[in-house]
């Protein structure tokens, strides 16, 4: 027993220690002159490469709260962007049009999102399975019919701007980049702390225990809706968070925040990561969000242009490139990429002396 629990913890420091080195690594890389021909745009202190890590980073956090709903709970939702876009038009209109601080605006936008997330949770989860994507995809549907039909408020398909007006000039221009850069490694961390949290919680267990067999949990007495609405809430309260720190990085925000494709590019980083996984979630999000960037480059280059028709039409577009990979993904990496490395590791700590169950008989 005493080995097991040392092996336990010794695993469970092993991760802190991992995790406290990667956010150091992370923070001070603004400071460091760092180049990785065919991944960063340049040096890792300019603007181009800070916004692009940036980016990635959000995308996990993202991808974080939407493993709450599907790697945890168990609830496969088509709109949750609708509450990504939330968090940024949102934002963006109460600082058009209220002409409020930062900070009082944020704090608005975050109460309006947890409002939202409560009265749309209480209405898709009396329905479970299919019917509550489909819920969830009609919410989001109107969404995005309602931004792109009043102009006037969101900017319809021209998309919303950031007004600058009342934003810390820290936190404005290319050459304050780094200090967005910072904004959201916090937001990442404090995401992945409260999903942490949550998951080890008492409600976490349950939502777990209802995601396997919900049957079981209400022999025990349990009430599963109010669990499922308690993660439902939580996931897309981040989600209004994440949205918000993508405004400022971004400096305005379009349509396809609140469409349904959006929320399927989400899962897509889910499963590339691993279903299941926080640390999948993040790594998904920072390979899909990469993967993007230099395939758009790839699709746009004279290596594709100068190819026959039949291979440049679609090795033109990126979301081929995309799509092709994840089948790949999917077809032999069932578990993504910390499942397979999860794999790789078993089999390489598995003792030497064990012998197949075949050559046991």
């Amino acid at each position: 027993m005493n080995g097991i629990l040392n092996r336990v913890f010794s695993r469970t420091t092993r991760g802190w220690w991992i995790g406290g080195a990667l956010v150091v690594v992370m923070a001070i890389l603004p400071l460091l002159n760092l180049s990785i021909p065919g991944v960063f745009p340049g040096p890792t202190y300019t603007p181009g490469t800070l916004q692009l890590l940036a980016l990635a980073m959000l995308m996990s956090g993202l991808a974080l709260s939407y493993h709450l709903l599907f790697g945890v709970a168990g609830m496969l939702s088509f709109g949750h962007a609708l509450f990504f876009a939330a968090g940024a038009y949102g934002l963006g209109i109460v600082l058009k049009r209220f002409e409020l601080e930062l900070l009082p605006a944020l704090v608005l936008v975050l109460v309006g999102g947890l409002v939202l997330a409560n009265v749309l949770g209480a209405i898709s989860l009396r329905v479970t399975g299919i019917t509550f994507a489909m819920v969830t995809l009609a919410f989001a549907q109107a969404g995005s019919v309602w931004i792109r039909r009043n102009s006037n408020i969101t900017g319809g398909d021209e998309g919303l701007s950031l007004t600058t007006t009342h934003i810390p000039d820290a936190l404005v221009g290319v050459l304050n980049t780094r200090n967005l850069y910072w904004l959201s490694l916090a937001v990442l961390i404090v995401v992945f702390v409260l999903v942490m949290w949550f998951e080890k919680s008492q409600a976490g267990h349950v939502a777990l225990a209802t995601r396997e067999n919900e049957l079981r949990v209400r022999v025990l007495g349990v009430r599963p809706y109010a669990v499922r609405l308690i993660t439902f809430v939580l996931a897309s309260t981040l989600a209004v968070v994440v949205g918000m720190a993508y405004l400022l990085l971004q400096s305005g925000v379009t349509t396809r925040a609140a469409s349904s494709d959006f929320t399927l590019t989400i899962l897509v980083i889910v499963v590339l990561g691993g279903v299941g996984s926080r640390w999948g979630a993040v790594i998904g999000g920072v390979v899909y969000t990469l993967l993007d960037q230099r395939l758009t480059a790839l699709a746009a280059s004279e290596w594709i242009t100068g190819l026959p028709d039949v291979l440049r039409i679609p090795l033109s577009e990126p979301l081929f490139l995309l799509g092709t990979l994840f089948i790949l993904v999917v077809l032999f990496l069932p578990g993504g990429i910390t499942g397979s490395a999860g794999r790789i590791a078993s089999r390489r700590n598995r003792p030497a002396t064990a012998l197949p169950m075949e050559e046991l008989r």
